[in-house]
Formats: C-alpha cells, structure tokens, sequence
C-alpha cells in the first residue's frame, strides 16, 4: 500500500548543516582572533583548521552548487572570535561584513541562513582569562555578542541556534572553554548552568531584537534502550535518557530544572550557584522549537557508575559506520516521537549524516550507495514520524560539503560534494558531485516523496 505523498508540508526546509571553523578556513585573515580550536592539540596525522575546505573564499561557488541541489536551508555557525577577536571590546566590522555577504548571497540563492551562535568555539582569550563559561563574566560577553549579530544580521536570518549539542556540556566541557578544573563535577553542573543562562539571555535578545526570529535549543539526540529485560537495566535506561537528553530540552521548553537533577545535585552538594534573577529568566524565555543532531542510538546496562553516560554500551543488534557509530533509522523516529510526545514543540532535525573514508574514482566522483541508503532510511522514519503526528519543519543533513571533523580530520567525509583535499595534502580543493549529489536534489525537487 503506498503511503501519503504530501505529510511533508511545502515550506518544508531542505539542505545540509556545517561549522564556521570545520570549513572557512582564513584563520588569520578578515581580523579574526584565535578562537579554543585553533589552539587545540591535533591527533597525529589530522589536520589543522587553517584553510579547512576554503569557504572564506569559495562560498560563492559552494552556495551555487548548494542552490542546483534545491537547497531552502543551510547551517553554519559565525565565528566568535571573527565579530570579537579577544572575546570582548570593540566588534570586528571585517568580520561583520563577511557574513553579510555569505547571508546575502544564501538569500539571493533562496537559502535560509540557521545560524548558530557558538559551535563548540569561543575566543581563545575568553578561555584563559576566565576559564570559558565556568565564568559568569563569559556568559556577559556572550550575551554582548549575541545582541551584535541580531542587531546586524536581524533583517537576513531568522532562525537561530544558541550552542551546538548542548547537552554535551557536562561530558565535554572544553568545548565551553574550560581549561581548568575539567575533572570537578561541581564545575561542570555551573558551567552547564552558565551556559543555560547564556542561551535564556540570547533567547531574550533575540525576541526582543527580531520579534519574528525563532530559537531553538538544541541537543545530540542519544536514543537508548536497555541492554536486557532487567528492571535494573530499564531503570538505568531510563536514568540515562533523563541526563543525556530529557534535563536540557526540560530547561529549554519548561524554563525550569526537573526536579530529577536537583534532587541528586542537592544530595550531593553541588548544585550550581543561582544569582539573582536566573529562575525567572529561565522560566520567561523558553525556545521557539526544538533541533537535534542524531547519528546513532546506544543500549545501557546496570552500573555503579555515576553521570550522564554510565552504563552506556553499543547495540548488539545494530551495524555500525567505520567509527563504530551504530546506524539505527528507527531509533531517530524513537527520538522525534518522544521529543514531539513530551514538549509539543515544533522540532527541527539540523543534523543528520554518515561519515565514510572515500577518494574519487576514475569518473571523479563516488558512488556513495551507503550514504544514499543510510539517509534514505532516516528520511522514511522521519515522515512516518509526521504521519503519527509530530510537527518537524527541516531536515538538514551533517557536510553539504566534505569538512574537516571537529577532531582535524578530512577522511572522514558526510558531504554530497567531495572536496579534494587530505589530511596533510592541500591538491586543489576542487568540487566533484557525488552521486548523492543528485539523488538529494531529486528528494528536495519531489519534497521528499522520491527517495
């Protein structure tokens, strides 16, 4: 029986999700300031993020083939530290204005810039000065920076992304800048809760600046089953889903701590300092829908452990990609329909995609099967998803592109255009259409009906 052609509305947001520092390069040019990733530590035989895939220079070109795909929507981030190189004083008006003319030219293309404000990379200064957002003086020059770019950019963008995965904040907090006392739960759960009352003070600006603009809080999406039928491994399940996911989409559609987190944080002693004023910012300035990354699910067994991950294990059922990421489409509707069941928000899917090692072949393209049929998958369960009811209005995948991972590495390619470059080896940094490339333009020109 052939299902509904039309679950997916027409205004339906189509394209690819990526990261300012993963594909602009220019690391030195336009003004920048050093941001936390120019300063990270490379694995051995990755990459710096120096020229990266070279949008700085060939974004024309890129939004041109992102525009012959049918994209409505791409995602990227704005440097930090190209609007404040040193995190605070004076706004770079080069800066500024690169981004302007990336948003213009999306918009003449008929591209929606989804922005997002801070992807895992704030400047370098803001780090070492005051121990990133473990400092409330961060979550000022945060606030400073957010106002700056509604203000410039409030007539071209619309939808807006506080922080990336948000809910990685207490698994890794040095992607908030935190530099010193990393290993202290008490640090993290503040820093988490700095980093809450960073995104209710931009969620404020941002309504206050633009009243039609939407934001979103967003998380990676850690579908989890037990590992058995133990009751003590549904109960470590069901403890896991509340720290991974349920406690910062509870934050950011309810305005208020469950009740689950302070318990424990109050039996133990370290609940985060509250000032004046940060319980009724969180309760006034909740978010306009709701956007998750999802790449894979886990199971969890029984642990004596504590935190967010314990007792995370890999599905024995499931496949997994080369970097041991378990392919579960299924569980991406687990995740929509949860999400949709307990918030009743509008929810956005901003990352969505599979990393595989590949090089052109004689044709120069890659006849990229896998990735057809791992999005493929994912976009069927996402419309069945509609079809029992939840609201989803975009779908992004992860690379549009290829880009350096957050870690410096280029083998590891998500995108329907193959960018010809290495880890170490610049070549050209030539375009070539995979044959993703068209099989995406055929789902976004028939919205979502071929597949």
């Amino acid at each position: 029986m052939e299902r509904s052609n039309n679950i997916i509305p027409e205004n339906f947001l189509w394209g690819g999700a990526v990261t300012s520092f993963q594909t602009e390069g220019a690391v030195n040019e336009g003004g920048k300031g050093p941001s936390t990733v120019d300063a990270r530590s490379i694995p051995d035989g990755h990459s710096d993020w120096k020229v990266a895939v070279d949008f700085y220079h060939r974004y024309k070109e890129d939004i041109a083939l992102f525009k012959e795909m049918g994209f409505n929507a791409y995602r990227t981030s704005i440097s930090w530290s190209r609007i404040f190189p040193d995190g605070e004083g004076e706004a770079n008006e080069e800066g500024l204005a690169f981004y302007d003319r990336v948003f213009d030219e999306m918009l003449d293309n008929g591209i929606q810039p989804v922005i997002t404000l801070c992807h895992f990379d704030l400047p370098l200064p803001l780090a070492e000065k005051y121990n990133g957002f473990a400092s409330r003086e961060v979550v000022d020059l945060f606030e400073k920076y957010a106002r700056t770019v509604f203000e410039r950019y409030k007539d071209k963008v619309k939808y807006w992304l506080t922080f990336n995965e948000q809910n990685l904040v207490l698994l890794k907090p040095k992607y908030w800048g935190v530099t010193r006392d990393q290993d202290s739960e008490k640090l993290k759960y503040q820093v988490c809760h700095n980093a809450f009352i960073a995104h209710a003070r931009a969620t404020k600006a941002l309504h206050e600046i633009i009243p039609d603009g939407q934001m979103a809080g967003m998380i990676t999406y850690f579908t989890t089953y037990p590992l058995t039928p133990k009751p003590e491994d549904a109960i470590a399940n069901h403890k896991a889903k509340e720290l991974l996911n349920d406690f910062y989409f509870d934050v950011f559609a309810n305005g208020e701590y469950p009740t689950y987190v302070t318990s424990e944080l109050q039996r133990k002693g370290i609940m985060p300092t509250f000032e004046a004023g940060d319980e009724q910012l969180l309760k006034e300035n909740t978010v306009d829908y709701l956007s998750i990354s999802y790449y894979q699910s886990h199971t969890v067994q029984a642990s004596n452990e504590e935190g967010s991950d314990a007792g995370l294990t890999r599905n024995p059922y499931l496949e997994a990609t080369e970097w041991g990421w378990t392919i579960d489409p299924i569980g991406f509707r687990i995740a929509l329909k949860d999400m949709y069941s307990r918030y009743r928000l509008p929810i956005f899917v901003t990352e969505n995609g599979i990393g595989v090692r590949e090089e052109l072949d004689e044709n120069n393209t890659v006849e990229d099967d896998y990735r057809i049929d791992y999005l493929k998958a994912h976009i069927e369960q996402m419309k069945l998803a509609m079809e029992e009811g939840v609201d989803i209005f975009g779908y992004l995948t992860w690379g549009a592109t290829d880009i350096l991972s957050s870690s410096g590495q280029m083998s590891k390619r998500y995108g329907f255009i193959f960018v010809n470059r290495d880890e170490q080896d610049l070549r050209d940094l030539k375009r070539y259409k995979k044959k993703s490339f068209d099989w995406f333009k055929q789902v976004i020109a028939t919205n979502g009906v071929k597949l």
